[in-house]
């Protein structure tokens, strides 16, 4: 079986690593594009995943993101032609799941944030099958198109199944001149140049500065852009130390004391490797984030003087490991006849 993966943002090198790994071992030959956004090229060099690139993020303009798209549609579609695939898979990229369409090939698209109105208007109506969690109430898809049995659902995190067979490495500490005698939290930035997060996070900034000025603290922060790592170092702030290019980000979550993130991914990293973690997300809360809300996983935060700065417990965090072939094999139906 020959399949294509596309993938259009960092999470998605996360995602696949393991459905690659599975399809490799059984025999499957795989080919990736993948667009130059945020660390997403530097994530799969980081992974050993090869891959050929098409297109780059349109930017904040709506304007800029549907020359981006068309550009992208089209490229894909030229280098597609001619290639046999039997399936092809994506995690939210509408592009994969048209250009798909438009060629006949079975496709099968997965996110876990419902939200993201066009995007999933555009991927969902294209798609053969739609894989998202089932803490996403089903009627909030079915305006999408997506219903059984196009519509498929898994239980509990995307994470706790590409991370099952993830230990955490210390040496990714080795990159860092950290005092151990600070706690260290991990700080991920907004995803300021997603269309579904037009809401505004005035919170972010205050926490960066509340953590940046702790004595007791060192606040690594992981940047998605060029421009947020330049912001975040013109604060210069004494306890910040910002992350210079793709690192083992799931390593520093395992080994923080705690996380702060203004995104999605990597909150439920935090959840699915047991590191206290406090959400500052400004859109629209997802059925997943709810969920987790709900079950005192997941800590909403409105001022940055509630964060508990603690040192983490010692010892194995209890986890919640998931078959990647589970995943592997919701996705791939996508070649079954309904």
């Amino acid at each position: 079986m020959r399949v294509w993966i596309d993938m259009t943002a960092s999470a998605h090198v996360l995602v696949f690593r393991p459905l690659i790994k599975l399809l490799h071992q059984q025999g499957h030959e795989v080919e990736i594009t993948a667009r130059d956004y945020a660390q997403t090229l530097q994530l799969l060099e980081l992974h050993g995943l090869e891959a050929t690139v098409v297109g780059r993020h349109g930017g904040r303009s709506r304007l800029g993101k549907a020359r981006s798209l068309a550009s992208r549609l089209s490229a894909l579609k030229g280098w597609a032609k001619g290639r046999v695939f039997d399936v092809a898979l994506a995690h939210g990229s509408h592009e994969l799941t048209m250009t798909a369409r438009r060629l006949g090939i079975p496709s099968a698209t997965t996110f876990d944030y419902e939200w993201a109105w066009l995007q999933h208007q555009l991927g969902c109506r294209a798609a053969t099958r739609v894989v998202v969690p089932e803490a996403i109430p089903a009627e909030r898809l079915a305006k999408y198109g997506a219903v059984p049995p196009k519509l498929r659902q898994y239980a509990g995190l995307k994470e706790e199944y590409y991370l099952a067979d993830f230990q955490a490495d210390s040496r990714v500490l080795d990159g860092f001149e950290l005092d151990p005698d600070r706690l260290l939290v991990v700080v991920r930035t907004p995803p300021d140049v997603s269309l579904y997060h037009r809401a505004s996070n005035p919170l972010f900034p205050r926490v960066l500065d509340h953590l940046g000025r702790h004595e007791g603290v060192h606040a690594i922060v992981l940047p998605r852009t060029d421009d947020q790592r330049e912001y975040v170092r013109g604060l210069d702030l004494p306890s910040v130390i910002v992350a210079e290019r793709a690192v083992d980000a799931q390593s520093l979550i395992a080994l923080a004391d705690l996380v702060v993130s203004a995104g999605g991914t990597m909150n439920r990293e935090a959840v699915a490797l047991g590191t206290p973690v406090y959400t500052t997300y400004g859109g629209r809360l997802g059925g997943v984030d709810e969920w987790l809300i709900r079950e005192k996983r997941l800590i909403p935060l409105t001022d940055p003087r509630a964060l508990e700065l603690r040192r983490r417990p010692e010892g194995e965090a209890t986890r919640l490991r998931r078959d990647p072939q589970v995943m592997l094999d919701l996705l791939l139906s996508a070649r079954e006849k309904d």
